[in-house]
């Protein structure tokens, strides 16, 4: 601080914030963000990891093309020599993107994650430090309570255009670029942390296609089969997905399906369905029909598991009598309707109060429906703190999504965290 020839105190100007992108979703969402950044006067920089970061980044970046050992001090000597005050990834139990993360901290860097929306469609989640079962979001009832009453009401806004061949696309490309990367030796260290091959994928994703017809009459016989059935709704969830592997005790979905079926038998009532719904984006490389239909015959069961790949799953989370998920946001449908929901996982939603607390084999005979003004205040809050209005399968949905990202970064001083803040001091739930 120093003094001007008139003797009035000269306050010294805040630093440039530059910020740092590692991997996005596939597709062009993060070099769009950046382009917005650097249009509010901050720097921008990148890493990309593999072929697929390459292909998706439209500006200047570096390479990494070390091993996983190498990455921390990498990353942490390109931080020092760029002056990095901010770091933005996609998904925080990525390894890379952990051990990133975890340098940053050690720098006092803000560090911002974005996921899929809590709350879908038309949102997506922004957090500082952490999301899922690492969101710093507080999850106690009186405080959500309070914190609410100086929040407005979440507001009524169309919805955001998607279009599920956009997606597709992006990620054929990203994925395409991903596996050439490594063959061409551009990124011969890369290992992706979705589990599983990804060309044994597409092949799973050929087939679905080859009998979506097929599909689409199996989900149209259930449905019709679903008037008058007391049911449950199990909505099944990625098994690569880190929902499952780092925020659930299963490991893997067809785990978490036993344990269901296992409590489903022995303890739900004689007249109880258990509808359990196929997940939209999975590749169809595993049978679920066939893995159901035999687990649930060697339970005595078979009779009252359906399966269902297709749907409409507001419809069949508002005709059900509750639903099971492990974490699924898709419970949040439920829960919106005043639906019993148990989750078996980590969840940003599983509060006392929400969703039933007396466990899987207490729920089906005496299951705890949320109550309603906890659940409103939780939506305010969770508006307010942790979403941002926009989407990645359409061009109109990712320009929302751009504009109202960078109103959340710029809005975030660093003084306290998105995470962390006061409820009544968040950003408009109106961006």
């Amino acid at each position: 601080m120093s003094a001007s020839p008139e003797g009035s105190v000269i306050l010294p100007r805040a630093p440039r914030r530059q910020f740092l992108f590692l991997q996005g979703p596939p597709g062009p969402f993060f070099s769009a963000l950046a382009g917005a950044v650097a249009k509010r006067g901050a720097g921008v920089h990148r890493i990309n990891l593999s072929g697929g970061d390459r292909y998706d980044w439209t500006q200047g970046a570096t390479n990494y093309r070390g091993r996983m050992r190498d990455w921390p001090i990498f990353f942490d000597r390109y931080v020092r020599r760029h002056g990095v005050t901010d770091l933005v990834v996609y998904g925080d139990c990525r390894p890379m993107h952990q051990a990133a993360m975890r340098m940053a901290k050690l720098r006092g860097l803000h560090v911002y994650v974005f996921e899929e929306g809590y709350i879908r469609p038309n949102w997506m989640t922004l957090e500082r430090d952490g999301v899922n079962g690492h969101s710093p979001f507080f999850r106690e009832a009186h405080s959500l309570l309070e914190g609410a009453r100086w929040l407005p009401p979440v507001p009524d806004q169309p919805a955001i255009t998607a279009d599920f061949k956009r997606r597709a696309r992006d990620s054929y490309w990203h994925y395409h670029h991903v596996v050439t990367g490594r063959l061409l030796l551009r990124f011969p260290f890369y290992r992706s942390h979705r589990q599983g091959s990804i060309m044994l994928d597409g092949i799973g994703w050929a087939l679905k296609f080859l009998r979506a017809r097929r599909r689409r009459r199996q989900a149209e016989a259930v449905e019709q089969a679903l008037p008058g059935q007391r049911y449950f709704l199990f909505p099944l969830q990625l098994t690569g997905d880190y929902q499952i592997r780092a925020h659930s005790p299963f490991g893997s979905m067809p785990v978490a399906v036993e344990y269901v079926l296992d409590s489903f038998a022995v303890h739900a009532p004689g007249d109880a369905v258990l509808l359990v719904k196929e997940h939209p984006l999975d590749s169809g490389f595993r049978n679920w029909r066939r893995f159901l239909r035999g687990k649930a015959r060697a339970l005595g069961i078979e009779d009252r598991v359906l399966h269902i790949d297709g749907g409409d799953l507001q419809a069949l989370s508002t005709d059900s009598v509750g639903m099971v998920c492990v974490n699924s946001t898709s419970g949040t449908l439920g829960l919106a309707t005043g639906k019993p929901v148990i989750v078996l996982g980590d969840a940003v939603y599983n509060i006392p109060g929400i969703t039933h607390q007396g466990g899987l084999d207490q729920f089906w005979s005496s299951p705890e429906p949320p109550d309603p003004a906890l659940y409103e205040a939780f939506k305010r809050s969770l508006y307010a703190r942790c979403l941002v209005r926009g989407g990645l399968a359409s061009v109109s949905a990712m320009r929302i999504l751009v504009e109202n990202s960078v109103e959340r970064l710029f809005a975030d001083t660093g003084a306290t965290g998105l995470g962390r803040q006061d409820v009544g001091s968040s950003p408009a739930l109106s961006r």
